[in-house]
Parts: structure tokens; sequence; C-alpha cells
């Protein structure tokens, strides 16, 4: 099968379109996947790149993605929830790691069928973003009647956030009302010109999504005593790290990791606040719960570039935008279509 991959740490302008083994059923509740559309997220590019490679060291040819839509195409002797010839999407475990390829491999258990108002192309842009903001969200609470701030978007519909905050660079404020939909975010914060951290009144946030590592510069702005913060882009502990599943952790570098944890925790509890880093858990029920969400029209998945996988000077091009983290509006799909 074609399958985009690496042979040596590479940034997207090394990355390879050629002939790799199509995955095959191992387990009886393994499903293989014809790859209609898979989306590219900033870990996929980060990891490519060796961002991880002191923690774990990728094994070579390394295949590239996590999200991914299609249609099943083969199933093992015990699956039940899905037959031959479904409509689904999923968030790939790093062991079955590889949606930019033809095929991939999934157990069930991660898997859900899309949602029917979804294009492939719309739902291989929502797994790992959608599931990481419902388990994160799920870490608040209630937001019902809250103040909530997420520099780069969120949508209250599904949450009933009383008051939602965002922000973005000049050219994306006039995109959040067109692509959201109106009413979605209260607040939008042009970020080059207006520090958050001076415009937002200090101790007016109950929950704050960091999902740009600024949760540390942030923490005044919380609720002292009742504000949360949860965090997917500064570092994990060492044991959440171990007991995802997903990576081995040298026993040093878990104790480096768990202490640097517990400095940040400290930092927060310094300012009154809970604080908490999330990883997130790949689970088909959470799909499930989402594809309810966006039927009923709560959720709008926003796609802002499609490639097809031939075109690997595309390819290359629009994973650099996400690699660089400048420019891009919505997610970054290559189709297979």
């Amino acid at each position: 099968m074609q399958s985009y991959h690496i042979n040596t740490y590479s940034e997207p302008k090394g990355y390879q379109l050629g002939e790799l083994p199509k995955p095959v059923i191992e387990n009886d509740r393994d499903i293989i996947i014809k790859v209609h559309a898979g989306s590219v997220n900033p870990v996929d590019v980060k990891l490519a790149s060796g961002v991880m490679k002191m923690v774990s060291p990728l094994q070579f040819p390394y295949k590239i993605g996590y999200d991914c839509a299609g249609t099943v195409s083969e199933v093992g002797s015990a699956v039940t929830r899905f037959k031959v010839g479904d409509e689904v999407y999923v968030r790939l475990k790093s062991p079955d790691r590889g949606s930019w390829s033809e095929y991939a491999k999934s157990t069930e258990d991660l898997a859900s069928l899309k949602p029917t108002n979804t294009s492939f192309t719309e739902a291989a842009s929502i797994p790992l973003a959608a599931m990481t903001a419902l388990q994160a969200l799920r870490l608040a609470g209630t937001l019902e009647g809250k103040t909530v701030f997420v520099p780069a978007g969120f949508g209250k519909n599904v949450f009933k956030a009383g008051k939602v905050i965002t922000t973005v660079s000049t050219a994306k404020v006039p995109k959040v009302n067109e692509l959201l939909g109106e009413g979605v975010v209260d607040r939008i914060i042009d970020y080059t010109k207006s520090d958050p951290k001076t415009t937002i009144p200090p101790g007016s946030v109950d929950f704050i999504f960091d999902t740009i590592g600024m949760a540390m510069p942030y923490l005044s702005l919380l609720r002292p005593k009742t504000g949360l913060v949860v965090s997917i882009s500064l570092l994990p502990s060492g044991d959440q790290l171990a007991a995802s599943g997903e990576i081995s952790v040298p026993y040093i570098l878990r104790q480096i990791l768990n202490f640097v944890d517990a400095i940040n925790r400290w930092r927060a509890s310094w300012s009154g606040v809970n604080y908490q880093y999330l990883w997130l858990e790949p689970s088909g029920k959470d799909l499930e719960e989402l594809k309810a969400i966006i039927e009923q029209g709560k959720l709008r998945p926003v796609v802002g570039t499609e490639v097809h996988y031939k075109d690997i000077d595309a390819v290359r091009a629009a994973c650099s935008v996400v690699f660089n983290g400048k420019g891009g509006i919505g997610k970054t799909v290559i189709s297979f279509e």
C-alpha cells in the first residue's frame, strides 16, 4: 500500500510516499480500514521531527498519522461492533499509527461509526482534537454559567459555558464566527494587538483549556480557590506517560517528568488554582458521544486545507504550516479518495 513515512527524523520537507506492507488482522478484535482521509495534527509532525526521541526513539520506517476516516474492509473473528462496509472514524493507538496510508488497522473498541452528516474529510478532522477537548472539559465538571478561556478556539454549544473567550491572529478574527457560528465565542482577542493577561480581568475566569503552552503565564486570570487550568501543551508527568502504555519511559526520565509536573502543580497552587495535565486516552465511546453531538448540530468540524495524497509537494507544504504553527485555519486533511 502507499503510505507516508520517514526513514529518519525529519521535518515535513523530508516526508516520503512509498510502498509499505498493508496492515493485517493480528487479533480477533482488529479491524482493517480502507482510509478515505487522514488529518494532520501537531503531534504527528512534531513526533516525526524527533521531539520525543530522548524519551522513546522511533522505529523506522515510521508511518505518520493518528486520525483517519474510512470504510471497514476486514474484521477479526470476534468483532461485533462493525461489519465490512461500515463508515468509521478513529484515533489510532501508537502501535497501529499510520493514518496517512491507504489502509490502517485499529481495535474495534477505539473506533466509531462516523457522523452521518459529515464527509470522510470532515470526519477525519475530528478524533484527536475533539476527544482531547471532551476529556479536558470533563475534568472541569459543569461549565454552565462559567467563564472559559481557550487560546485557539472552543465551542460552548456542547458544554453550556456561560462565556467563552478565545485568541486568534488578526487575519483570523473575521473567520471565527464564519467558521464556528454566530455566538459560539463571546469575546475574540487579537493576540497580535492585545495581551490577554492585561485585557482579561484578573480572577475572572473559571476554566482555562491550555492548547498552546501558556498555562503558567495565565494563572492570574483564574478565580482563586475554584479556578482550574487543564493543559495539553506542557509536559505530562512521567507516571502519566508510563500509564498510557503508548510510550516506554526510562526510570530516570520518568522521575524528571514527575518533578517538572510537580513544579507546575506547585506554581498553580501558589496562585490558589488547580492545575492538571491531560494525556489523551483514545476511546470509541468518546467518538460515539461526539458523533451524537455532531449529528445534533452542536459541534461543527472545520477543515481548512485538503490535499490529495498523490500530490507530495502539496502534502509537505500543508504539513509545514502545521509544523510551524502559523497561518492555518481549521484542520489540514489528506485525501485518499
